[in-house]
């Protein structure tokens, strides 16, 4: 009733509650939550709390949406009528009318009841309890469970929130900005300095490709394009700030740690980044495309980083004379036929693997800037 303070985290919430109901004599062996959400990869999550272990999470995809245990599973009911669910699995005349009920009965599992979780807004959520106890709940005990059912569904949607929100942060603006909008930096030029890793990259031959390519194949491929650089981004500790066209602007904040460290991990996702790409550019399956090559800069500075904008429409983002550098250098790329080249404050720290490809002025920058690449490619 007082919002479950006591637990921060959702697993610790489902697993305090179940904990004080069989304090309480109430006979639980298994509870589980599903609580869809908003998420590019999946459609919701499970809670599982089981009677001495802790509790696991578990993801449901878009594609589990079709999957025959779920297409006839209770929950699958309860979200569509809104309405409860109990089956006596121990009584002889039990409806045998889910084949989830078989597994249960396999645990030695005696009784089943799913409820529905009313959000204020009408959306159905499901709790599922059950007990191995002799003959099953007690009208008293199914009292007792109901009783919890209108402030947990309180607490699930507000905890619900809270996460949709940050999932939505993640998805379109990254993890960092998203952690620092939702702790109150969301006024117009709430900026800060910060010293980062900076990728730019973009698609070779793109306005071409967007010229005679159906919008849907474009989409598509742009994906799978895409799909070749973030997980590599991410898994060295990078975060994707922004989708320009077929461009990408990433960071690799410093924060306190090593740049040369931060640096040497940059590198080995455009290795990763290149390798998938040119894997990609063979094997895409689109009629008169060739091969798919992509360009990237890297470098190191300083960048303004924070809210940019006009009105109460703003963009988290960063800009900065190190990130105009690091466009100059990626048309450079371009023009020089490489994949990857770096500036000389990038090349000093990121370790060996990358060379002097010659000195070139860029526009905007009154002295000429040394630049490099890798030797396997060909200047």
């Amino acid at each position: 009733m007082d919002g479950g303070r006591s637990a921060r985290e959702p697993d610790q919430l489902l697993a305090e509650i179940c904990e004080r109901l069989t304090g309480c004599g109430i006979p639980l062996w298994r509870v589980a939550v599903f609580v869809q959400t908003l998420h590019p990869d999946s459609v919701g999550r499970r809670l599982l709390w089981r009677q001495g272990a802790p509790v696991e999470i578990s993801q449901l995809s878009y594609a589990g949406l079709d999957s025959e245990e779920f297409l006839r599973s209770p929950v699958k009911r309860v979200y569509d009528t809104a309405q409860p669910i109990r089956r006596r699995i121990s009584d002889p005349a039990c409806p045998d009318d889910f084949p989830f009920l078989a597994e249960l009965r396999a645990e030695g599992v005696t009784d089943y009841l799913a409820s529905p979780l009313i959000f204020t807004d009408g959306a159905v959520q499901v709790v599922t309890n059950t007990t191995r106890q002799p003959g099953g709940f007690t009208d008293g005990e199914i009292a007792g469970i109901e009783a919890i059912l209108l402030p947990l569904a309180r607490v699930t949607e507000i905890r619900g929130i809270r996460r949709l929100t940050g999932n939505l942060l993640d998805t379109y603006v990254g993890r960092h900005a998203g952690e620092r909008i939702l702790a109150g930096r969301i006024r117009r030029g709430d900026t800060e300095a910060i010293d980062a890793a900076i990728w730019l990259s973009d698609m070779r031959r793109f306005t071409t490709l967007a010229d005679h390519l159906p919008p849907t194949l474009l989409i598509g491929l742009l994906n799978r394009y895409f799909d070749c650089q973030v997980p590599a981004i991410v898994q060295q500790g990078g975060e994707v700030l922004k989708f320009m066209g077929d461009g990408l602007l990433a960071i690799f904040p410093i924060d306190g740690g090593e740049p040369g460290e931060v640096c040497a991990r940059a590198l080995r996702a455009a290795l990763a980044a290149r390798e998938a790409v040119a894997a990609l550019g063979t094997s895409h399956g689109i009629e008169g495309v060739g091969d798919l090559r992509f360009g990237l800069a890297l470098h190191l500075g300083e960048v303004l980083y924070g809210n940019i904008g006009g009105g109460n429409r703003l963009d988290f983002t960063c800009i900065g004379p190190a990130v105009n550098l690091a466009a100059r250098l990626e048309k450079l790329a371009g023009r020089l036929g490489r994949t990857i080249i770096a500036s000389a404050a990038f090349a000093e720290r990121a370790g060996p693997g990358l060379v002097p490809v010659g000195e070139f002025t860029l526009a905007g920058f009154a002295a000429a800037q040394t630049v490099y690449g890798r030797a396997e490619e060909s200047a």
